[in-house]
């Protein structure tokens, strides 16, 4: 597994991440363990983990996975989702979250830094220097390497950088952003933005909820996914226009000799700016199929059919239908 430059840090990261989504809740933690020596073994450096994951159970599922391997590992960790419905100061991006949710993280991860902190879901309620201050401050502490963005816009990154420049702070290093062959929304500015300020890309649902393995393509039911077209989740994946691109990649997934799931992650991969893509492979056989993408190769003219099948900048399934974060989502500064 040949590492990729980590944007301008020069940290140099696997093109794979370990996600832990669902550790402590749906990966049991033999099942973990498993995982993580699967993903060393191949030469994977990084996990991935915020505090709201499973309530605070994946971070404390992977203290005891990176127990004595803690220097070797590349460690990121999010905060600002509310971990706390009936506490309004457990999310957000205002310094006492800041502050107060690293403290927690590194109890539960039982580590003394964190390598890539990022700001789980950006929030206009809170001015962004605000946020950016008391991240230097951690920077300037120790607890913290680095600050990411996770789920920023174009616009969001720009200004986080700017700010960071005027007042002198450390900048995010990174954006963690969802960007899949269903959907390429990201490459209209954010993409742009990111390869202008050399401001590393990482890339979770990198599968759209399991629909680019193709294995509801004869399972419209989804048994035994992780989705379902009776939810909200799952209505926005089951369409004619979701079920007419993914059978066409599918087409060009067996043309080419591989399967679906190693077409998706290999096109992603090779997109400009990627430095890594959090998997979240709850056994080592998805891990397995996973892994794959890193012997494919999409050609120029595998590339152009893919294009025709779903076109640079266009959506074809949405990460979001509700008004689950609608707190998190763009809105006007409040004087």
């Amino acid at each position: 597994m040949v590492l990729r430059p980590f944007g301008r840090t020069g940290l140099m990261i696997s093109p794979f991440t370990l996600g832990s989504m669902e550790f402590g809740s749906k990966v049991d933690e033999a099942e973990a363990f498993r995982l993580l020596d699967r993903a060393f073994e191949v030469g994977v450096n990084a996990i991935d983990t915020a505090n709201v994951y499973a309530s605070g159970r994946s971070e404390e599922t992977v203290r005891r996975l990176i127990r004595g391997r803690r220097d070797s590992i590349i460690l990121a960790t999010k905060f600002s989702v509310p971990t706390d419905s009936h506490d309004p100061n457990s999310g957000g991006t205002s310094r006492r979250t800041v502050i107060a949710a690293c403290e927690a993280s590194l109890r539960r991860l039982q580590t003394e830094y964190l390598d890539v902190y990022y700001i789980h879901r950006p929030s206009t309620q809170t001015a962004i220097d605000e946020t950016l201050r008391a991240l230097d401050d951690l920077v300037h502490a120790g607890k913290i390497r680095y600050v990411g963005s996770s789920g920023a816009a174009g616009w969001q990154l720009v200004e986080m950088l700017w700010c960071a420049h005027d007042l002198g702070l450390n900048r995010p290093v990174v954006e963690q952003t969802a960007y899949h062959l269903l959907d390429r929304r990201a490459e209209r500015d954010l993409v742009p933005a990111a390869l202008t300020h050399d401001t590393a890309l990482a890339v979770w649902s990198p599968l759209a909820g399991g629909l680019l393995t193709g294995k509801y393509l004869d399972d419209r039911l989804g048994s035994g996914g992780r989705l379902s077209p009776a939810d909200e989740w799952g209505a926005k994946h089951f369409t004619p226009q979701a079920d007419a691109a993914v059978a066409a990649l599918a087409d060009c997934a067996m043309e080419t000799g591989v399967r679906l799931t190693a077409l998706s992650l290999a096109w992603t991969l090779q997109r400009p700016g990627i430095a890594t893509i959090v998997l979240g492979p709850r056994t080592v056989d998805q891990l397995n199929d996973q892994l794959a993408a890193l012997d494919v190769t999409i050609d120029g003219e595998l590339a152009k059919r893919i294009d025709e099948i779903v076109p640079p900048g266009g959506v074809t399934v949405p990460y979001y239908l509700d008004d689950s974060f609608a707190d998190f989502r763009p809105q006007p500064y409040r004087w």
